[in-house]
């Protein structure tokens, strides 16, 4: 729009030395280079401002997307899948693994591996998966389960359902504690808790290397787990 205005400005200032004396006049001459300059100057800023936007839109394509992490078995299978940047969220697609699969290392080509967890597809309906079919049990032994990151997290959250209540733990590499929090009560679909199945903890923290969760000899499960760096 401005382009096309001064454009014409100038023209007009073109047209009228071609065919009138007035056009000859210094004054009317300084104007028009002054026109002409300005004119320069506002297509100078319309293209840096076009060059702007078209960088914001291809950044904006190349935003991090969240990652749906599915589990694999063998070497190849992994070292052949294996991130060259490692995504910044990360959802674990739990669905592929077996019912009864020991997990520690399938997920391990993301960033996380387990500790005392076996993919279940429950039968009892007091631990209802929150989508899908499968989720995550702390087994063999009761109670609780570990997560370890290969690289330092800062975000994770799941969904927990649990006979007895339940603390999650998150600690960083030295061992210290970063932050906990809480299932104060058991919280098994069916039943007259006050919590709901399938509860969300989230947490946000820089630096967490581990997390665990103990349900004081309870059965646990998990589901929708997901994390970030």
């Amino acid at each position: 729009m401005f382009q096309g205005f001064f454009a014409r400005r100038e023209a007009g200032c073109l047209g009228c030395s071609q065919g009138n004396d007035i056009g000859n006049h210094p004054a009317i001459q300084r104007k028009c280079v002054h026109i002409g300059v300005m004119a320069m100057q506002c297509s100078l800023q319309l293209n840096e401002f076009n060059n702007y936007a078209s960088f914001r839109a291809i950044t904006d394509l190349i935003k991090p997307q969240a990652v749906i992490a599915s589990p694999c078995r063998g070497t190849a299978e992994c070292d052949s899948n294996l991130l060259v940047l490692r995504p910044s969220n990360v959802c674990l697609n739990l669905e592929d693994l077996k019912c009864f699969e020991v997990v520690d290392r399938q997920f391990h080509h993301y960033g996380i591996t387990f500790k005392n967890a076996i993919a279940l597809q429950p039968s009892n309906p007091a631990y209802p998966p929150l989508s899908g079919s499968t989720v995550l049990m702390g087994a063999p032994k009761n109670g609780w389960m570990e997560i370890n990151f290969l690289q330092p997290a800062c975000k994770f959250c799941c969904h927990v359902t649990s006979s007895q209540q339940t603390i999650l733990s998150a600690y960083d590499l030295h061992d210290n504690v970063l932050v906990r929090q809480s299932i104060p009560g058991p919280n098994l679909a069916g039943s007259d808790s006050p919590f709901p199945p399938n509860l969300q903890l989230k947490i946000e923290e820089a630096n967490i290397a581990r997390i665990t969760f103990y349900s004081f000899d309870g059965q646990l499960t998990i589901d929708d787990l997901s994390f970030g760096f």
